[in-house]
């Protein structure tokens, strides 16, 4: 039985910064179609929100089979070498390990695969610190995922989002969670304030003030 954890984190621009990585894949996949490439500072505005939607606001096409298969492209590119196109951010390692240290409950809750982001936690060793992680697909979003996840009890209303973009923010509102914002991600203090999160955390370290919150 999974228990309910009290902190569910994003992982791409919250745990760690995958811009290398994904970088990497989608100008793999956008290449292979004849688009043309993009710069680190034009992903970066894509990392957060499910793939499939990024790729139709970067193409422009909205057909599904192109779009599917720009995904296909990208998730073969991620598997070889993207999943290991990630740092972690300063201190994320000495937090989990507090936290745990403290009992409180850990969860992850991602827009990518579930394969593809337990590589990464495996990847810095920090798979153990989470009870659960839920990866997203083509279709799904963070606030389907955050409601499978009360429905199974794994979240609650004392459960915390925390995460770098809107979506993140916006997908814990929907559901009755409270949901911290992270400033050293993708998503800017603007786009993170329109959606009225709960907390405001400007280094990862201030994390552990969460505590106090549950």
């Amino acid at each position: 039985m999974i228990m309910m954890a009290k902190l569910l984190f994003d992982l791409d621009g919250t745990l760690s910064d995958p811009i290398d990585g994904i970088t990497n894949c989608i100008n793999y996949s956008l290449k292979s179609f004849g688009y043309p490439s993009l710069s680190k500072a034009e992903v970066a505005k894509y990392i957060g929100p499910p793939l499939d939607m990024s790729f139709i606001q970067i193409t422009g096409q909205s057909n599904p089979v192109e779009i599917q298969t720009l995904v296909q492209k990208y998730r073969q590119r991620f598997s070889e070498v993207g999943f290991s196109g990630n740092r972690l951010y300063d201190d994320i390692p000495l937090v989990l390990e507090t936290l745990q240290k403290q009992n409180v409950i850990l969860g992850v809750c991602t827009s990518k695969p579930r394969h593809f982001a337990q590589q990464i936690l495996e990847l810095f060793k920090l798979d153990a610190y989470f009870e659960f992680i839920s990866g997203g697909d083509i279709g799904i979003q963070k606030s389907q995922q955050i409601a499978s996840l009360k429905q199974q009890g794994a979240v609650d209303s004392s459960t915390i989002m925390i995460g770098d973009r809107g979506v993140d923010i916006s997908a814990a509102k929907q559901n009755g969670l409270r949901s911290a914002a992270v400033l050293w991600g993708y998503g800017s203090l603007a786009e993170l304030t329109a959606e009225s999160a709960n907390f405001i955390v400007h280094r990862p370290i201030e994390l552990l003030k969460l505590n106090n919150k549950l």
